[in-house]
């Protein structure tokens, strides 16, 4: 798998080479536990070649301090950007995402992300992947206006539906089961030929769930959920319809603080791409 891989990542620059390298190398020496993802792992299993802006590496919520700064005494200039799930790690132009849970606040990384996590090595630097069940969990969350993926989601179960702990991935969506079920019956429409690598007893199992929401009481919760999958959709649903934020606490894990912050930045990310000014 990972010779397969390695002629699949690219780079802008040799700078940037050189400085993922240095990264990559620099926590190894220092014995920090991180995860490759983003493109770099997404490529590796799917086999599909894309060109990625940056790199993704994510530790644990304890380990960010010292990442940053034992990287901040190499002379890379540091930022922990949102408190709540990602710092950066910059080379001039260059950068490196650091990221310690999502930006919903829903999967943040922990023992069972290294536990499962795969071997393998980028620019002939060991070191190890987020497992395929841990990416389909985070990436199924993404629904915004100007990302979505949901393609990401469909080609991972594609290339690694054979080799993926089902079970343990069912629960790692837990109550937000809705979220993945929707994702598995994409998967049938997408690949119609394939729908049989998603096992029948999973389909059932979460259908059975469906089921039972016949009988079962509605919710008293006049909550919205969407702000987990769009941090900008769904505005007026908490903002003007009376709708409790599905981010926040009580309902999910985020303060109201980080939870504003959030969507501001995708705003104005909006706006950059649009040319429109919010």
């Amino acid at each position: 798998m990972k010779n397969k891989a390695a002629g699949l990542f690219s780079v802008r620059t040799s700078n940037q080479k050189m400085f993922y390298r240095d990264v990559l190398e620099t926590l190894n020496a220092a014995k920090i536990r991180f995860l490759v993802g983003g493109g770099h792992a997404f490529t590796m299993y799917s086999g599909t070649s894309r060109k990625t802006k940056d790199m993704d590496l994510f530790v644990r919520p304890a380990d960010v301090e010292i990442t940053l700064r034992t990287l901040a005494d190499k002379r890379y200039e540091t930022e922990l950007c949102y408190p709540h799930w990602l710092g950066k790690i910059y080379c001039q132009r260059d950068f490196i995402d650091l990221i310690f849970s999502s930006g919903n606040g829903v999967c943040t990384v922990d023992d069972g992300w290294f536990e499962y996590a795969v071997a393998g090595q980028v620019f002939d630097v060991p070191v190890n992947f987020c497992p395929p069940e841990e990416m389909i969990w985070a990436k199924a969350f993404v629904m915004e206006r100007e990302r979505y993926d949901g393609a990401d989601v469909a080609h991972l179960i594609r290339a690694c539906a054979p080799r993926l702990d089902w079970r343990r991935l069912v629960e790692r969506f837990g109550s937000h089961w809705r979220v993945l079920l929707s994702h598995l019956v994409l998967f049938g429409f997408i690949y119609p030929s394939e729908r049989s690598l998603v096992p029948f007893p999973i389909m059932e199992s979460l259908m059975d769930q469906l089921q039972k929401e016949k009988v079962d009481p509605l919710s008293r919760n006049r909550v919205c959920r969407g702000t987990l999958l769009s941090r900008t959709q769904y505005r007026d649903d908490v903002e003007s319809w009376g709708y409790d934020d599905g981010r926040q606490l009580p309902c999910g894990p985020m303060t109201a603080e980080q939870a504003a912050q959030w969507t501001a930045a995708g705003e104005q990310e909006i706006g950059i791409l649009t040319g429109q000014i919010y």
